[in-house]
Parts: structure tokens; C-alpha cells; sequence
């Protein structure tokens, strides 16, 4: 970096000084906070994705939105190559980057990280990175900043792709490293011709007429009801009504939204008595979670969920059974052995992970946090996650579909083998494999329930959630607690897993843990039990132990 570099980075740093007394950590959500407070952060992001750009050689991605969270609060996150998060390698500097005093140490901890990291910034080596925002009122001046922190590296491109949901910014950043079309219409014909192929193979006895094919969605007064009006022109077999799109003045996330309906139970603004018995589903702020429900009865607000473990359950009943049509009759030296795994945390409810080892699914548990289970999910040819938030996704890897697609080529027309190896290439297809996506996971579970003729009432039925309770507990250090595990064992403080296993095998069905929060000082409890009742006794059991272990 030469001296007139330097000079423009001082000169364009010194635009966006940070924040009096603020401190900015960089998590699987990227950086959120207060909107007023961001621009100096949003502005060094734009440095940071320019940087990551020029170390991979490739493009990358930053999305400015922050989901769930109220509509005064903003944020911003960087899309690897891959599509999928920034790699944790490199989120201790992106929090070096965001807290940096003034211009100088800026400028100073740049250039000592572009030396340790052998990036050159001379203006020969071109960085490229794709801007989205979600539709809160801030994003706009955010993006600019987020454009001006690019533009201060030589040789960086910022190209905004306009409004989108968090999921189709990843999925370009993806498509553009793979040299496929990677513009927001590809995105929605890949989702819909892979949904068409799906629906298409529905055996006949299954097709479904009028209102049986009709799912009504919340769309949080977010970026996603829009977007999810746009992709419904293109799709055939289904009838979708999208309410809480924000055009009617509702507000972001408030008394809408996955987040609101998974944690609350109850119906969101705009649904009610009308709805009994229709299928809903519902969307985060930026569409990147899914949940279901059902809303049982005219006379509460109360609503059946059908959560994030419920999807997973219905994806790898899906898989698991398309993989045994695709194998049968196959002698196994003959064949591709697909490893298929099911990841979840321990937050996922224990009847979801019973019911998957009962259809003999290899299923194993991660610390908290969607990079743990991408992680993990990637190890396996067919590798599913789901948190019960409504995060997640299906991946599948490069080798099993290459095979797939030699094995598909080589099957007769028509047979039942054929129709399992199509199938399962349109969901690789529908799916978005860079990260959790509420429309390719909505699209999914329709095609499966048509191709299944199950109703959303049979699918809730596939088990019953065990009743659970969620408590935090102030402590004056989370530290002091260290788990291993995936987080399901708490070995520090001495002795207080011992008293936590004694409080829990008083309960029939019982299961607790303890796990420190990732951003205050609170002790995380989880408990189960096989009555509501029980599950709150030993919650909160837990919790004293927490309180006179660490005081």
C-alpha cells in the first residue's frame, strides 16, 4: 500500500469515526446494534469483505440487516466465497477493525494484517464485492457507507444487487465463486424449476385441488413477504396468500415473524378465527428461518407450532426414504455408500432426536450456533441441520451428486429408481446450500407433503415435543462455566454437573443443562421433562444450583 493509498483510507476512515464508549463483537450474526451507532462499523465491514475478497481471489458478500431484531436496530455480515459465513479465522480482526480508535490505528492494523496475511493491495489484484440490504429504514445510508469502506481499498468493486432476503446474497456470492448466473431472477428459477420437477413426480392419488393446496404465510413486515410475492408468479401447484408484507403498514417484527411465533406460541397480527385449520407459515425479518403452525381453535390465540426439528423431521424422513428406493436391489460393492447425518444442538427437543434414531438415522449434536452445524453437516454426503428456531438447511457433496447424476443417467425411464435419483437432484437443487433459507425450505416442505399426501395435522403428529423450560441466570462471570460435549456437560465449576445430574434423574424423562451466554453474563438452563409441570420444577431447580455455585 502505498502513501496516496494510505491517504485515501485516513481521509475516508475519518468519515465514520467510531462511536464514543461503544464495543462491537462480531457473532454468527455479524455485528447488530442500535442502527444510530453503526455507520463506522458498517464502513469498516466494507474493508473487510474488500479484504477477504482479495485474499481469496474471489467475491464475497455483506448483507446489511439484522433479522428477529426490532426495526430500530440495524446490522451487517460478511459472505464467504463459499456463500456460507465468514470464516471464524478472521472474526477476532473484524472485531480489531470495528473497535480501532481513529484513522491511524486503522490504518495500522490493515497493514499488519495484509502483511501476516499476504494480501496485496496495490490496485493490480481486484477485490469484488456483492452489497444487500433488507427494507429497514436505515439500510440505505448504511449501504453507503458499507460502499465507501470498499471503495478504500485500491482495486475494490462494490456492486449493489439492491433489496434482497439474507439467503439469495448468499446464494449469489456462492453462484458467482461456482461461474454460474447469479442475478436475484436466477435465484427464483432455480427454486421454482427444481420445485416444478418435484411436483411433477407427486403420484397421482396425491394431487391436491383448491384449498388444500392453499398456504397462507407471515411474512414479518420484512423483505421477505414482497420477495415471496414475487417467486409465487412463478410456481405452479401452489396457492400462497401472503399477509404482513409490509406494504400495510405493520411494523417489522413486532407481533410478526418466525421468531415471534416460535418462542410466543401464539398467532401472529393479521391471523385469527378465519384461519382454523389452514396451513400457515411463518417468516423471520430476512427470510433466512421458517416455522409452521396451525391455529387449532377460534376461541384462543394459541397456536399448534410446528418448529425447526419438525422440518428436520420431515426432510430426512423425505431423504432417508428417496435413498432406500434409489438403493433397492443395488449390491453395495456396486453402489456410491451415501452417509446421511442429521445435525442438531442440544437445544433441539428430545423427542426430535428420539424419533430420529428410531428411523435409524445417525444423528449427532453441536455446540450452539449455525457455523457448528453447517460445519458438521458438511462432513456427511447428505448432512441436514435445523435449529427449532427455523434455521437451517440440506447439504449435499460434490462427489455423492456426481454420482447421482451418472447413476440417474444409467437408470430406465420412468422406473421408480429413476424417479428417487430425480428427486433427490431437484431438492439438491431447491435447497440453498450456502446457508438456512425460509423460501427453498417453504418450497421443500410443500413438494414433500404432496409427494407424502400428509396434511400439516399428520406431520405435527410425528411425535410430541417434550415440554420444555428456558431460564438466564445473572452471574457476575459466564466464564466460570466451561462445557464439553456440545455444550450438554458442564466440567466448571467442579462438582456442579454432579448436582445437575441428581436434580435430573428425579424427573421422568428428564434432561438439563447449563451453557454460558455468548454475549452478557447469564447462564443459560434448559429443561425437560415429561410434564410441563416437571420441566419448570427442575428448570428452575437448576438455576439455584447455577446461583450458589457462582453466586
Amino acid at each position: 500500500m502505498d502513501e496516496d493509498q494510505k491517504s485515501i483510507l485516513r481521509r475516508a476512515s475519518s468519515r465514520f469515526p467510531i462511536p464514543p464508549g461503544a464495543k462491537f463483537s462480531y457473532g454468527t450474526a455479524g455485528f447488530r446494534a442500535d442502527a444510530l451507532v453503526l455507520e463506522s462499523t458498517v464502513y469498516r465491514a466494507g474493508i473487510l469483505a474488500a479484504l477477504r475478497s482479495l485474499k481469496t481471489r474471489s467475491v464475497t458478500g455483506l448483507m446489511i440487516t439484522a433479522s428477529h431484531n426490532k426495526i430500530s436496530d440495524n446490522g451487517v455480515k460478511i459472505a464467504d466465497p463459499s456463500g456460507g459465513m465468514l470464516t471464524q479465522a478472521w472474526e477476532p480482526f473484524a472485531d480489531a477493525l470495528a473497535n480501532a480508535a481513529d484513522s491511524d490505528s486503522l490504518l495500522q492494523l490493515i497493514i499488519e494484517f495484509a502483511k501476516k496475511e499476504s494480501i496485496v493491495i496495490d490496485g493490480n489484484c481486484r477485490a469484488e464485492v456483492l452489497l444487500g440490504r433488507d427494507t429497514r429504514p436505515s439500510g440505505e445510508s448504511l449501504l453507503e457507507a458499507a460502499k465507501q469502506g470498499i471503495n478504500s481499498i485500491v482495486g475494490s468493486a462494490a456492486i449493489d444487487m439492491g433489496i434482497l432476503t439474507t439467503p439469495q446474497l448468499h446464494w449469489m456470492v456462492r453462484a458467482r465463486n461456482k461461474g454460474v448466473k447469479a442475478s436475484e431472477r436466477d435465484y427464483s428459477e432455480q427454486l421454482s424449476s427444481s420445485f416444478r420437477c418435484l411436483m411433477t413426480l407427486v403420484p397421482g392419488e396425491c394431487k391436491v385441488k383448491g384449498t388444500d393446496n392453499k398456504l397462507v404465510v407471515d411474512g414479518a413486515n420484512g423483505v421477505g413477504g414482497g420477495k415471496l410475492e414475487c417467486l409465487m408468479n412463478m410456481l405452479d401447484g401452489l396457492v400462497i396468500e401472503v399477509r404482513n408484507d409490509g406494504k400495510g403498514g405493520g411494523i417489522l417484527n413486532e407481533g410478526v415473524g418466525a421468531d415471534y411465533v416460535q418462542k410466543e406460541k401464539v398467532v401472529p397480527q393479521e391471523f385469527g378465527s378465519n384461519d382454523v385449520g389452514m396451513r400457515c407459515a411463518s417468516l423471520d425479518g430476512d427470510a433466512d428461518r421458517l416455522v409452521y403452525f396451525i391455529v387449532p381453535s377460534a376461541s384462543s390465540d394459541n397456536i399448534v407450532l410446528v418448529d425447526g426439528d419438525k422440518i428436520l423431521s420431515l426432510f430426512a424422513l423425505f431423504i432417508k426414504e428417496q435413498l432406500g428406493i434409489l438403493y433397492k436391489g443395488v449390491h453395495e460393492n456396486n453402489a456410491y455408500q451415501a452417509r446421511l447425518g442429521v445435525v442438531q444442538t442440544a437445544y433441539a427437543n428430545g423427542a426430535s432426536t428420539d424419533y430420529l434414531k428410531g428411523l435409524g438415522l445417525e444423528v449427532v449434536l453441536t455446540p450452539t450456533g449455525v457455523k457448528f452445524l453447517h460445519e458438521k453437516a458438511a462432513e456427511y454426503d447428505i448432512g441436514i441441520y435445523f435449529e427449532a428456531n427455523g434455521h437451517g438447511t440440506i447439504l449435499f457433496s460434490d462427489s455423492f451428486l456426481c454420482w447421482l447424476e451418472k447413476r440417474h443417467n444409467e437408470l430406465p425411464e420412468g422406473s421408480e429408481q429413476q424417479k428417487a435419483a430425480v428427486r433427490l437432484l431437484a431438492v439438491s437443487k431447491l435447497v440453498n446450500q450456502a446457508v438456512g433459507d425460509a423460501f427453498s425450505g417453504l418450497l421443500l416442505v410443500e413438494a414433500i407433503l404432496q409427494n407424502l399426501n400428509w396434511s400439516i395435522n399428520h406431520w405435527s403428529e410425528l411425535y410430541r415435543d417434550l415440554p420444555s423450560r428456558q431460564l438466564k441466570v445473572k452471574v457476575m462471570d459466564r466464564t466460570a462455566v466451561v462445557t464439553a460435549n456440545a455444550e450438554t456437560v458442564a466440567v466448571k465449576p467442579p462438582g456442579i454437573q454432579e448436582a445437575i445430574n441428581a436434580e435430573t434423574v428425579k424427573y421422568p424423562r428428564g434432561r438439563s443443562f447449563i451453557r454460558p451466554s455468548g454475549t452478557e453474563d447469564v447462564i443459560r438452563v434448559y429443561a425437560e421433562a415429561s410434564t410441563q409441570e416437571g420441566a419448570d420444577t427442575l428448570a428452575q431447580s437448576v438455576a439455584k444450583l447455577v446461583e450458589q455455585f457462582l453466586g
